[in-house]
């Protein structure tokens, strides 16, 4: 039987429910959402193994009720954070979990039948529902958000990248299912997000010696507002979806300042054009 020569080969007993699975957390101070997340798969991973960048909340605490499986390692990147612990998985195949994400009934069934069948790919998509403010968003380039969550260990790694990185497999599928995603909880959170993760974005950028006028900061803000409010619909999410794009606009121009910023730090002769 697949599911026992599987738990042999990884040296772990399973209970009659669960599954041949890693589910992989990495988090860093999520006490607010570990309970939830952990709890929407606890009752079928085969193992659950946290990865903590050394907290200084309850994170670890309710996540030791979980599993005695948590790891702490310094976090440099997105990336480089999974990377290290995806061959720390025991079973062949790995589920990564955010903390503010939820696996539905319908997604386990659907990673039910991919481990303890014959799989026909490498990985899998996983279609997500994002809510913002304790309602599902729809539109606004929230609405049709994939991420791939569910692959092989030892044939998958992430992109070298700082943020929003992607494991790149040639061979995949998509599952039945879905997540449930709640992103940010305060403006106040997303704001500081943000101001992150355009660092992040620009630090990649100027790695690769991309360019950017000052053109494109004054242009981007604009452009980015337009497509998620008008062209993706962000109209029919509310004022919600005049917030997505309103904070998406914010977001771009940050970025292009910090490159603005980046690119004159690195050439101080140079005027940005």
């Amino acid at each position: 039987m697949k599911v026992a020569a599987e738990a042999e080969n990884a040296n772990v007993k399973l209970e009659a429910e669960h599954l041949p699975v890693t589910v992989l957390v990495p988090c860093f101070n999520e006490a607010s959402h570990m309970e939830a997340c952990l709890t929407s798969v606890a009752s079928w991973a085969g193992e659950i193994l946290v990865v903590d960048s050394y907290s200084s909340d309850e994170t670890v605490e309710i996540a030791s009720r979980f599993t005695d499986r948590i790891l702490q390692h310094e976090y440099v990147a997105c990336a480089a954070q999974k990377n290290w612990a995806i061959p720390q998985a025991r079973f062949e195949w790995v589920f990564v979990l955010d903390c503010d994400e939820r696996c539905t009934d319908a997604l386990h069934q659907s990673i039910r039948e991919v481990v303890l069948g014959d799989a026909a790919y490498d990985g899998y998509w996983v279609s997500r529902l994002n809510h913002l403010f304790g309602k599902e968003i729809h539109y606004s380039g929230w609405g049709n958000d994939t991420v791939l969550r569910l692959f092989r260990r030892d044939v998958s790694r992430y992109e070298d990248k700082r943020v929003h990185t992607e494991i790149q497999l040639e061979r995949v599928g998509v599952l039945e299912g879905k997540l449930l995603h709640y992103t940010v909880s305060s403006i106040e959170q997303w704001s500081q997000k943000i101001n992150r993760y355009s660092s992040l974005k620009a630090k990649d950028k100027l790695d690769k010696n991309t360019a950017m006028p000052v053109m494109h900061l004054l242009m981007r803000p604009f452009w980015r507002f337009f497509k998620d409010f008008i062209l993706r619909r962000g109209i029919f999410d509310g004022w919600r979806g005049f917030l997505i794009a309103g904070m998406s606009s914010y977001a771009e121009m940050l970025m292009a300042a910090k490159l603005v910023e980046g690119g004159l730090q690195t050439c101080p002769d140079k005027k940005a054009s």
